[in-house]
């Protein structure tokens, strides 16, 4: 098991199977040394989770939750892509999106249940990285947070 595996173990996380894709797509993608990881969303044990509207539906501690739950799968990606998670140098960037209402200004802090993760996961320099929180009016499926994200490895 790796090191970031041990890591996760330790947080009471298991990295299950990476989820296939919903549509005509590819749940990833490698070019040279990095993998570009579409969109995850909220999903568990193929299930969808957290669905509804940041600011009408759920407040931002359940919704820092969906964002840490589709970090889970990013790293689920991650080692589908390399089959062992050490082999990640860098987590460059996430881009996070929060399907939330119009007066709801929070989005750094939900995104932030994704990038604590990837900290903790990763460690400090690995795990730094790049990102974007935004606002949309809708995201796939009804969910409340949806990141992709972009990794080096070597």
């Amino acid at each position: 098991m790796s090191q970031v595996e041990n890591r996760l173990a330790d947080m009471g996380i298991t990295i299950g199977e990476a989820a296939a894709p919903a549509a005509k797509y590819v749940p990833y993608v490698i070019s040279g040394n990095l993998i570009y990881v579409s969109g995850q969303i909220p999903m568990e044990g193929g299930q969808l989770k957290f669905q509804g509207k940041v600011g009408a539906d759920m407040d931002r501690d359940t919704a820092t939750q969906a964002a840490r739950l589709c970090a889970i799968n990013i790293i689920a990606q991650l080692k589908a892509a390399v089959g062992d998670l050490d082999r990640i140098t860098r987590i460059v960037r996430l881009g996070g999106f929060v399907n939330s209402t119009a007066d709801f200004g929070d989005q750094p802090e939900v995104i932030n249940g994704a990038s604590n993760l990837m900290f903790d996961a990763f460690g400090e320099t690995v795990g730094a990285h790049s990102r974007a929180a935004v606002s949309a009016a809708a995201l796939p499926r009804g969910v409340a947070v949806e990141i992709d994200a972009i990794a080096e490895f070597a």
